[in-house]
């Protein structure tokens, strides 16, 4: 399915946009695709126009959602399965998403898209051949692109989140000729595809996980030791992490997580959210765990 590009609406938008008309202009000028474009949208009492067709004005619209026009009406970016999952619009213009109400990507200092390019830049990707574990919206394999990665190998194992991402103007295309042909994604689970991967076939890895109570299978040892399997010494890693229980149980989930990537031959340290390791080798910075 090619990707969406229709319209894509929030309540503060549409309302800014009957304010417009309500002051008596003929048109409103801001985004339609989450701020990736900007232009005037000529109005009426009936609706609007966009990119050459005519839309009329949604009721109802509710905040923190995010709609599409699905060929009959404008209806909430958001799918239900087995977990309702749902994409959230940010102060950012990128937007986030969430599965059953839990924050997939942050937002609240910065955009995501931001928060992504901060990460991708610690694996330090020019010219290398990129492992994303589990590509979510595709920021990281986005932002790598844009850094100069040779290839990135993406996989995403729910079918849900890859709608999205169709919907998403900030998500990547791997067929658009943006991408060049550098973008392969996956629909499937890492956990499993990762053991049939070569030795040493990645330059550098991102592993944005879903929390530990949903994935667990994704931060074992196991997993570790198939990660420093595929990827060529010193070969730099970047494990979202957050912070989780931390203040209800006080557990340590970036403590966990650099004492099992040390057993798997890595050296770690902790950055931004997460820790950041390398194999066989030493992080930039020298602050180690071992």
């Amino acid at each position: 399915m090619p990707p969406y590009s229709g319209p894509l609406l929030t309540r503060g938008l549409v309302e800014a946009m009957r304010a417009d008309l309500a002051a008596g202009h003929a048109y409103w000028r801001g985004s339609l695709d989450l701020g990736h474009s900007t232009g005037e949208v000529p109005l009426s009492a009936a609706g609007w126009r966009w990119r050459g067709q005519d839309y009329p004005w949604p009721e109802g619209l509710r905040d923190r959602t995010i709609y599409h026009w699905d060929g009959a009406a404008f209806a909430p970016l958001q799918r239900y399965g087995g977990a309702l999952i749902k994409l959230v619009p940010t102060d950012w213009g990128a937007p986030t998403f969430e599965i059953d109400g839990i924050k997939m990507l942050p937002s609240a200092q910065c955009s995501p898209y931001a928060d992504a390019e901060r990460k991708v830049a610690l694996t330090e990707p020019a010219g290398k051949t990129l492992l994303d574990t589990c590509g979510g919206l595709g920021y990281f394999a986005r932002c790598a692109l844009a850094a100069g990665a040779a290839r990135v190998l993406s996989f995403e194992k729910n079918p849900e989140v890859l709608w999205l991402r169709r919907h998403n103007p900030w998500s990547p295309d791997a067929d658009a000729a943006a991408c060049g042909g550098r973008l392969q994604l996956v629909h499937g689970d890492v956990a499993q595809a990762i053991t049939a991967l070569p030795d040493a076939a990645f330059d550098a890895a991102l592993h944005d996980p879903p929390r530990f109570g949903i994935a667990g299978e994704l931060y074992a040892q196991r997993f570790y030791d198939q990660l420093a399997r595929v990827l060529r010494p010193r070969g730099r890693l970047f494990h979202y992490t957050g912070t989780p229980n931390r203040k209800t149980s006080g557990r340590d989930v970036p403590g966990e997580v650099a004492r099992r990537l040390e057993r798997a031959g890595f050296a770690t340290e902790r950055v931004l959210d997460g820790v950041l390791a390398v194999k066989g080798g030493t992080p930039r910075s020298g602050r180690l765990r071992r």
